[in-house]
């Protein structure tokens, strides 16, 4: 950050793009520097209060709506909405964001955003922060080059972990989108198990999780 230029959301109406934790830490910051409003935007929709045994059985970690200390000193929790675009005041800053309501479903193992028609609005921003996190791989020249395209936020694989390009593999945020560490150690480890058996390699090694049973939350608070 440009010491002559500081972030400061005093006298402003702030909005957070993310869920997360550090959405979190950027509303409880925004508060305490005096913002007159602040709006915390997440992709996915408000989870429910309370653990969904079927969905969700203990032990594995519940979808749920989690409260945060920053949350109970204010703003606005926005779900299941996207941002379209950024409002200009005709001078070059930044006045508003267009929003609209979204779905988001779990196709062949990657995310689906569906915009909801006839669901715009504008609210009011002359300071957004980005707290997103990993938003997928760049569409750079590698994935071109292999033939490979990402829906969204991740690159898809088969059971084996492979892509749709032969002997190319993906595993961790790649695949599942934005996530915790453990979660890339756990698939890191069972690509290296679809890997060692595509070299016709000896034995079997451990692979802890299948690609075929990603949730639909993958993408974890930050």
């Amino acid at each position: 950050m440009r010491r002559d230029f500081p972030i400061d959301a005093a006298g402003r109406h702030v909005v957070i793009i993310g869920g997360g934790d550090t959405a979190a830490d950027c509303l409880g910051v925004a508060h305490r520097q005096g913002a007159v409003a602040v709006a915390r935007l997440d992709i996915y929709p408000r989870p429910p209060s309370t653990r969904d045994d079927d969905r969700d059985p203990w032990p594995t970690w519940p979808w749920v709506l989690r409260t945060y200390p920053a949350h109970e000193e204010g703003g606005d929790r926005v779900f299941a909405v996207a941002v379209e675009s950024f409002v200009d005041d005709g001078n070059g800053h930044v006045a508003g964001v267009r929003i609209a309501d979204v779905t988001v479903q779990r196709k062949d193992g990657h995310r689906v955003v569906t915009r909801v028609p006839d669901s715009e609005r504008e609210l009011p921003a002359d300071l957004v922060l980005l707290a997103i996190g990993f938003d997928g791989p760049d569409a750079g020249p590698l994935l071109s080059q292999l033939g490979l395209t990402h829906h969204g936020a991740t690159v898809a694989c088969g059971p084996d972990w492979q892509t749709a390009a032969p002997g190319v593999f993906v595993a961790g945020d790649a695949h599942r989108g934005a996530s915790l560490i453990v979660w890339a150690i756990a698939e890191g480890r069972a690509a290296a198990a679809g890997i060692h058996t595509y070299l016709g390699g000896q034995g079997h090694l451990p692979a802890p999780v299948d690609p075929t049973r990603l949730p639909m939350r993958s993408v974890a608070s930050r």
